[in-house]
């Protein structure tokens, strides 16, 4: 079921760059593997997936020593200060950070590891209450903020969009990230780096995401099913 799970959601994805005139090589496909046994990662692994997501830093840290070491590990979640030292060395890209705070602790540990840290800048698009994320006004002075510091390096902008019924009424949030992005890009005339990376776009909107301007989307339920709850006697 994985690996036709897989196959589906990269046909959907070439396509989706089809209309959009891009190449498929622009979008990288995250499986978001969270709450998911080891099993059904190494299934999607076997399947092709490299790049895979997960929201809770210690189900991250349990999951990566049982999966093989060419994986890239993504931090999708909210992230805690507290927790930063524990995955600092550990995964390729944190797609959530939110804060000039979280920011330094990041720069802090990376520094300690002597290491560059790539990370994307949550933006709270949509301005739900219920979501992380700074907001589309701040996010410019933020992201310029942050790349100022040591050891970190601002590969873009991350969303989650709404959870709604039909995928086209999240077009004018991944829209708007996109311009963000551009925007950001031509105010930033320091010799910082700020990339025009966009991850956006998850298993009911990705497609939409995709002819907007993904380069990364993250797919959990359209790779793994829904999440199974076992009934309680």
């Amino acid at each position: 079921m994985i690996e036709e799970n897989m196959r589906d959601v990269e046909q959907r994805i070439r396509q989706a760059c089809a209309r959009a005139g891009r190449a498929p090589e622009e979008v990288t496909l995250i499986a978001v593997s969270k709450t998911k046994p080891v099993e059904m990662l190494m299934e999607a692994y076997a399947a092709g997936a490299r790049d895979f997501g997960e929201n809770k830093v210690q189900e991250l840290l349990d999951k990566i020593p049982q999966m093989p070491q060419d994986i890239r590990w993504h931090m999708i979640g909210h992230l805690q200060r507290n927790k930063v030292k524990y995955i600092i060395d550990k995964v390729a890209l944190i797609h959530s950070v939110d804060s000039l705070r979280l920011a330094e602790e990041i720069s802090k540990e990376a520094q300690k590891h002597n290491l560059v840290v790539d990370i994307l800048v949550e933006v709270n698009v949509a301005g739900e209450e219920s979501k992380f994320g700074t907001t589309p006004e701040e996010a410019a002075n933020l992201v310029l903020s942050i790349a100022a510091l040591p050891g970190i390096r601002v590969r873009g902008l991350m969303t989650i969009a709404p959870f709604v019924e039909h995928a086209e009424e999240n077009r004018k949030f991944f829209k708007n990230l996109k311009q963000l992005s551009v925007d950001i890009l031509q105010k930033n005339n320091d010799n910082i780096h700020v990339g025009d990376v966009l991850s956006m776009g998850m298993t009911g909107d990705y497609e939409v995401a995709v002819e907007e301007g993904a380069t990364y989307v993250r797919v959990g339920t359209g790779i793994f099913g829904e999440r199974s709850y076992k009934k309680e006697s």
